[in-house]
């Protein structure tokens, strides 16, 4: 990149990630991927995660059933000042290749509406409420799948030669499916209702629980929540619940949503 950009106008931090972007190179496939152990360790981390998960289990391709392709994408986070903060591998399935009325059908999910998140903003700046935000890992593969699904063996997958013919039935969704927002949406509808919370009927993404004169609202957009209120032991039973149904990561006092900037 040197020989065609001259980088002397750039910040320290936008030369660092120009260094990285020269010296690392994204695999064009599988087999380069294992040749070089960073993204080989970062493979192994994604299908410890699913095995964790329970994501599949190897059975007999039944009669009939066309499995749906997979395939690992590869890509790097940054840090703020432009160091490779870890690599990440992960497994997508090809949901181009399922057959709609067979391997799914409804397919989208309900998402924040940004008039939604505005009110819920300014009533946390008119009563003084705390914002507190918080991030699901790994979110579609907590879904619940309903349909009956076949997905093939992992590329670079090493099972014994007896597995080989095999295919993963899967049990839990898969980035790349085409149910897997609304498979994810409803496992987490499922949670919040058994928590005690009611589920808006105008804005399907929220979900409040009154008690004892206080009040909690929670707003979800993917996998990302801000939960807003006046009843801090509720917030924290809320989030000691969440870490027990799903893999969750606590960012703190809310401060980027949806293009919003909080301060």
């Amino acid at each position: 990149m040197s020989n065609y950009v001259s980088n002397h106008r750039f910040s320290k931090s936008n030369k660092s990630f120009v260094n990285q972007l020269s010296t690392v190179a994204i695999p064009n496939n599988v087999q380069e991927a294992l040749a070089d152990p960073r993204w080989k360790a970062a493979m192994n981390e994604e299908m410890k995660s699913l095995q964790k998960n329970e994501t599949w289990e190897l059975v007999e391709c039944p009669l009939g059933k066309k499995p749906v392709w997979c395939r690992w994408i590869y890509t790097m986070k940054y840090k703020v000042e432009g160091s490779i903060e870890r690599f990440k591998s992960r497994l997508v399935a090809k949901g181009y290749t399922q057959t709609y009325g067979i391997d799914y059908t409804e397919r989208f999910a309900p998402v924040a509406k940004i008039n939604t998140v505005r009110v819920l903003l300014s009533l946390a700046a008119n009563l003084d409420w705390p914002l507190q935000q918080f991030d699901v890992k790994n979110v579609f593969l907590h879904g619940e799948l309903f349909e009956e699904i076949y997905m093939d063996l992992p590329p670079g997958c090493m099972v014994s030669e007896k597995q080989c013919q095999k295919v993963c039935k899967l049990k839990k969704s898969l980035y790349g499916l085409k149910q897997s927002s609304r498979a994810w949406f409803g496992r987490f509808t499922k949670s919040m209702r058994a928590f005690g919370y009611r589920q808006s009927n105008s804005y399907y993404t929220l979900f409040l629980k009154k008690q004892h004169g206080k009040i909690m609202t929670l707003i979800v957009y993917v996998d990302d929540m801000v939960v807003i209120g006046n009843d801090p032991e509720e917030r924290k039973t809320l989030q000691n619940y969440l870490s027990r149904e799903f893999e969750m990561k606590d960012l703190g006092p809310l401060k980027y949503f949806l293009g919003i900037e909080v301060s």
